[in-house]
């Protein structure tokens, strides 16, 4: 489970200053180290990176709104970052709440009979830290999930996008034919997506995350990259996380980031949650071994979890997935919504404010 991001007591309008759209060491599970990547990473501390996030959005108003409902996505605390509210930007007060299935935070606006377009955001300062959780020939498991967890069992069900029917099951034992155990079966489907998969966001179709269109165009972006690792693994008794954010570039300094990433965990019983990045990997190929059980320090989590319903709950379809801002006008989605997301590193002698 997530701990908490630490934020004020009361989330009301503050005064901020305005600024102009994948700590300790990690304590990550420990793991045999097999290959040249492992051996490169044993004893070496987890990369860190320390860095402000700023998330802005304006919210078109429809005319004659009676009630405006508005959605953001916070980014808080896990084994791989924690994060400190800075300051926060709304033209009322906002709540926080917890998306009720997965458990990611939500930052929740409702306005009555707006009128003028509405502008949002929060800063973040943010510490991330290398996931460095590489799975060796210890980390081998035949099957069954800690009982201990229950959490665990929903990362073995379907997602609209993606689901579970005889066509991916009889995908997913081809891949993992002669496999043995968990750990071999998670690392044929990565393969198989790093070597079957194009990055290309040429023409339409890419970005939905549907195991059939990565499946059948064997191209796509990160989204279309996870949704066929993350149903292949689950297709073959392997619990699989679905999480999305922003990558940072890796060249320090400041700037807009452009767009959000995505990237997926698969569950070793015994051992936890193993980090992979096959769409990096496929982008980056002399990485593809780093990305098997590695997540960078150059980006940060904001949820988990497709097809989610907010708290309190949308009037629209769940969310095929939620890294940008949401809004409906009395019930029905807003369409529009300008947004801008920018870093800025810190070399700690910098605060975030």
């Amino acid at each position: 489970m997530k701990r908490r991001l630490a934020l004020a007591a009361c989330l009301c309008l503050l005064g901020c200053a305005d600024d102009p759209e994948e700590g300790a060491p990690a304590s990550g599970l420990a793991f045999a180290d097999t290959d040249a990547d492992a051996d490169a990473d044993a004893g070496r501390e987890p990369a860190r990176r320390e860095f402000v996030l700023d998330y802005r959005a304006t919210v078109p108003v429809p005319e004659g709104t009676s009630t405006l409902d508005l959605w953001v996505p916070v980014p808080e605390d896990d084994e791989s970052q924690e994060v400190e509210l800075a300051s926060l930007r709304a033209p009322g007060e906002v709540e926080l709440r917890d998306e009720p299935e997965f458990g990611s935070r939500v930052m929740h606006l409702r306005l009555d009979s707006p009128r003028e377009p509405v502008e949002i955001g929060y800063r973040v300062r943010v510490l991330r830290r290398e996931a460095l959780r590489r799975p060796g020939a210890a980390a081998a498991s035949t099957g069954g999930l800690t009982k201990h967890d229950p959490e665990i069992a929903r990362w073995l069900e379907p997602d609209v996008r993606v689901p579970l029917d005889g066509r991916i099951r009889s995908l997913s034992a081809q891949v993992t034919e002669g496999a043995a155990t968990d750990l071999d079966k998670a690392r044929a489907i990565y393969d198989y997506v790093v070597e079957t998969m194009e990055y290309s966001k040429e023409g339409i179709g890419w970005g939905e995350g549907d195991i059939y269109w990565a499946c059948d165009a064997k191209r796509g972006n990160c989204t279309d990259f996870h949704a066929l690792f993350t149903g292949l693994a689950r297709a073959a008794g392997i619990p699989a996380k679905f999480a999305i954010g922003f990558p940072i570039p890796a060249e320090r300094g400041e700037g807009e980031i452009a767009g959000y990433h995505c990237w997926s965990e698969f569950w070793l019983d015994g051992h936890g949650w193993v980090p992979v990045d096959a769409s990096e990997a496929t982008k980056n190929p002399d990485k593809r071994e780093y990305f098997f059980g590695a997540h960078d320090e150059n980006r940060v989590e904001l949820t988990e979890g497709r097809d989610l319903v907010l708290s309190p709950a949308q009037q629209g379809e769940p969310l095929n997935y939620f890294v940008y801002p949401y809004a409906e006008a009395d019930g029905r989605p807003v369409e529009g919504i300008e947004r801008t997301f920018r870093y800025r590193d810190l070399d700690g002698a910098h605060e975030a404010g």
